[in-house]
């Protein structure tokens, strides 16, 4: 029977004193609520708060039944999780009208549907959220077999008031019609699913405390599964089924206890139904803990890191207690299984100790565990008793358990495997092991990053940034960085590489410079692990100079051969080069899915093989390079049969900067493009896909004037491009040449005519918007994400000389948002700034832009204050 609408009492039904009871609900409920809030927060108080709300609710719910003439013989039961006797503050409430047999057809006729809509409704003016469905024994156990979500929610069916006789019968059912092995199966890939939906990592920045890895629904598909199998239906009764040890039931009541404290918590803060832990709410749940920042750590952090460690033990004790209730339910508990060596065993395909005491008798074993788990073919995994052997083993792995000799000799070989390492060190971190051997990075386990462009905590980006390393030495991800992967090919220590990968990011959180700190600790750990002194210096080199390159690729003018030498000089060696390139594009990859892109890809390459030049011995001359272009561009322009001399006009009026700037490519595509239009004075735009083949490139020519940069960027804005890259010259004949490499979201620029449609779109309209002398409109506070509302970066302008004094450098930093770039060019233009590159730098949801400028307004001191301040109130984020 389906469940049923909404309706309007049928005449002569027994009145329920309804005004009575929803006061009586309202104020009993806030009365457990205002209790919990005035307390200590605890693990105890909230455990009070949810079994007194299910209670409350019984008793109303009871009374309700009592009070609307519910049919003889009908049962009302708690379903869901209500069904387990808790409830959050704003969680549904889940309830089964069950009916005997006899009201199965009964219940079609208008006055039996009258009462049961009735009562249905008096539950919602009393002010309860209830999810209803009215069944018999028979429908019930009919659906459960369709759906596992209706099998689950009635496997909690508790008893509330009516028929304990039909309560008792459809408790029978639904026993015999279950199928233990089917239901773990579909719950296991349930799980899986569920996993995967919530990003599989316990380590979300904004992780839901329920659904995610390492939520409370974590802990309940072990006790659904178990309870399907007749194995027990709490923690202590599966101990007492030896499923798990008394140690692991003290585990698993507090974790289950410390994330039901945090939602209650996160429920009362929201005051709706919230299971997200979202920047919004971060900072407000974790001062309803009491928790204040201090020493540069927030409170929301605090509150965080207690949720991280809580979720990834349950994510281990799920693991764990999930394989042990699939081997007693599938019956492989004493699967044959063949000896890998004295102290392990293959268990079909899972890693298995020989016995359980084996890490306590021998605590070498525990990283022998991995370099097994790494050298062993068809080993996919740690079995359910290896894993809590590991578990258990946590305090054996002490200050002597790191100094160790023969652990330092084990670390290092699992480093220096041919293969596996990504797998490896992941298990070693989610079975702790990681962070009790390597003491430093045990500081940053579930540590957030608050600078907009991580989308991971500490510990979760250095496993990625180390994965990525790997993958450049795997022939099967060559295609996805062939660049990167034709490098390593020939790199003879990539071990020095993962180390680098493991300590780069490990001292942040300290406060100071993370890299400086971070040699220091990888110096350490080289120095304790028997490097080599060549080596150990190298892997030094790498963590202290980790951001070093992606600075100078983003933020320098790389056609300037003073910067290229002064790289160069850093580097040393083409070693040196070469590791920190790959550890570089490892890491920008490692920090979220949308920080890397293509032209991030170029600038780095660029660099690479340029300063690749001078260390080879090459000197940086600019004139011999200009010379080398041209002569590369004028044959392009011959294969596009241009007649000899077409580019001359254009370039006599060009200088040597110009040239520096721009690839052959480029050269060749401005003189085919502007050739017929030199004397023009309307705006020319000309479009492309891009050559790196991520959105478009823009060439604007155009008489110069002091607004063009921002009508460009005002014009971008509007139109729904991202700039990425902007290239800007003045010619000798006064005309603005200006190239910019733009993206729009969304655009795949393999759409064949409908991208040839935006390039006719982007040439007529840029044009246009750039032939207007209106007055520059007023820019727009663009709409910012939550994360960035949550966690806003203080604006930043920086007014230097270069290295010359010619001319100057603008440096800003600040929260992402739309018509960002369109408000800085438009002070810039006011100021009549000569904009003459600039570095435009997106790394998530913040952004480090860089202009070389020039102006008449910049030598003047007071000036500079003034349009540094209008910069900053620019950058301002609208309050």
């Amino acid at each position: 029977m389906a469940p049923l609408d909404e309706a309007v009492p049928a005449a002569g039904a027994p009145a329920v004193p309804l005004p009575a009871l929803r006061e009586q609900f309202r104020a009993g409920k806030a009365a457990l609520i205002e209790r919990f809030s005035a307390g200590r927060p605890s693990i105890t108080g909230a455990a009070r708060l949810l079994r007194g709300l299910a209670r409350h609710v019984d008793a109303t719910l009871v009374s309700l039944w009592q009070h609307s003439g519910m049919p003889a013989g009908a049962a009302l039961l708690a379903v869901g999780g209500y069904g387990r006797g808790e409830l959050f503050p704003h969680s549904d409430v889940d309830v089964l009208l069950l009916l005997p047999p006899t009201l199965s057809q009964a219940a079609d006729d208008p006055a039996t549907r009258a009462t049961l809509s009735a009562f249905i409704t008096a539950c919602w003016d009393v002010g309860l959220e209830i999810g209803s469905s009215v069944r018999t024994v028979d429908e019930c156990i009919a659906e459960a077999q369709k759906d596992v979500t209706v099998q689950t929610a009635l496997l909690e069916s508790r008893f509330l008031c009516g028929s304990r006789r039909l309560f008792n019968t459809f408790r029978h059912a639904n026993t015999a019609a279950m199928d233990a092995r089917a239901f773990l199966r579909a719950k296991t890939l349930e799980m899986r699913q569920r996993h995967v939906k919530y990003e599989d990592t316990p380590y979300a920045l904004e992780p839901n405390c329920k659904e995610s890895p390492g939520g409370l629904r974590d802990l309940q598909v072990v006790v659904w599964v178990a309870r399907a199998a007749g194995l027990g239906r709490t923690w202590t009764e599966l101990a007492a089924r030896g499923l798990i040890t008394p140690f692991e039931v003290k585990q698993l009541q507090r974790q289950e206890g410390t994330l039901k404290l945090i939602r209650a918590r996160l429920h009362l803060v929201a005051g709706r139904r919230e299971d997200r832990l979202v920047f919004d709410l971060q900072t407000a749940v974790a001062q309803s803990f009491g928790y204040t920042g201090d020493g540069g750590t927030r409170a929301s952090e605090v509150l965080m890191h207690r949720y991280y460690w809580a979720a990834k033990a349950v994510a281990q004790l799920n693991q764990i207690l999930m394989l042990n209730i699939e081997e007693r339910v599938n019956g492989t508990e004493d699967v044959p299984m063949r000896p890998i060596n004295a102290r392990f065993l293959d268990r079909a395909g899972m890693l298995e100790v020989a016995r359980d005491d084996l890490y306590t008798d021998n605590p070498h074993a525990i990283l022998e565990t991995f370099l097994v788990f790494q050298q062993t073919p068809g080993i996919k995994g740690l079995s359910a008793r290896t894993l809590r052997a590991l578990y258990n083993a946590r305090n054996l792995m002490d200050a002597g358990f790191r100094r160790d000799p023969v652990n330092r000799e084990l670390f290092m070989d699992i480093l220096r495997q041919p293969s596996g390492q990504t797998h490896a060190f992941r298990l070693m971190n989610q079975t702790s092991v990681l962070g009790r051997y390597l003491w430093v990075f045990r500081r940053i386990v579930g540590r957030m990053q608050h600078d907009l462009f991580h989308v991971y905590t500490v510990d979760q980006h250095i496993l990625m940034v180390l994965r990525n390393v790997r993958r450049f030495f795997v022939p099967e991800h060559a295609h996805e960085y062939p660049f990167c992967s034709q490098l390593a090919a020939g790199w003879d220590k990539p071990w020095i590489l993962y180390i680098a990968a493991l300590f780069h990011d490990v001292a942040k959180g300290r406060g100071g410079d993370h890299s400086d700190l971070g040699a220091v600790e990888v110096r350490r750990f080289c120095r304790e692990h028997g490097v080599e002194p060549a080596d150990a210096s190298l892997a030094e080199f790498l963590v202290r100079h980790h951001l070093t390159m992606s600075r100078v690729a983003q933020k320098e003018d790389l056609s300037d051969p003073e910067v290229i030498g002064h790289f160069a000089r850093l580097m040393g060696d083409a070693r040196h080069l070469t590791a920190l390139y790959l550890l570089t594009v490892a890491d920008i990859r490692g920090t979220g899915p949308k920080v890397w892109n293509a032209w991030k890809g170029k600038l780095l390459e660029d660099l690479y093989r340029l300063t690749l030049r001078v260390l080879g011995g090459a000197s940086p001359s600019a004139d011999a390079e200009v010379e080398a272009r041209k002569q590369e561009a004028q044959h392009i322009l011959a294969l596009h049969s241009a007649l000899p001399g077409t580019e001359q006009p254009l370039w006599k009026t060009l200088d040597v900067s110009y040239f520096a700037r721009h690839d052959a490519a480029e050269i060749a595509w401005h003189a085919r493009s502007l050739w017929r239009h030199l004397d023009t004075r309307q705006p020319i735009v000309r479009a492309r896909p891009s050559p790196i083949g991520e959105g478009l490139q823009v060439l604007v020519f155009a008489p110069d004037r002091p607004d063009l940069f921002a009508r460009i960027c005002g014009y971008f804005d509007s139109a729904g491009f991202s700039i990425q890259d902007a290239k800007i010259h003045t010619t000798r004949a006064g005309y603005a040449l200006d190239t910019f490499q733009v993206v729009s979201p969304g655009v795949d620029p393999h759409a064949g005519s409908a991208y040839r449609d935006m390039i006719s779109l982007v040439e007529t309209q840029a044009a246009l918007a750039l032939a207007s002398d209106g007055p520059l409109p007023a820019p727009s506070r663009g709409r910012v994400s939550r994360r960035v509302k949550s966690f806003p970066i203080q604006p930043r302008v920086s007014l230097r000389p270069d290295e010359k004094a010619q001319r100057w450098v603008v440096t800003v930093s600040a929260s992402d948002r739309s018509g960002l770039l369109y408000a800085i060019a438009r002070v810039l233009g006011k100021h009549q700034v000569n904009l003459q590159l600039a570095k435009v730098s997106t790394l998530g949801e913040r952004v480090e832009d860089t202009f070389l400028v020039s102006g008449p307004a910049l030598q003047n001191p007071r000036l500079q204050l003034q349009m540094e301040s209008e910069l900053l109130d620019a950058l301002a984020l609208a309050p």
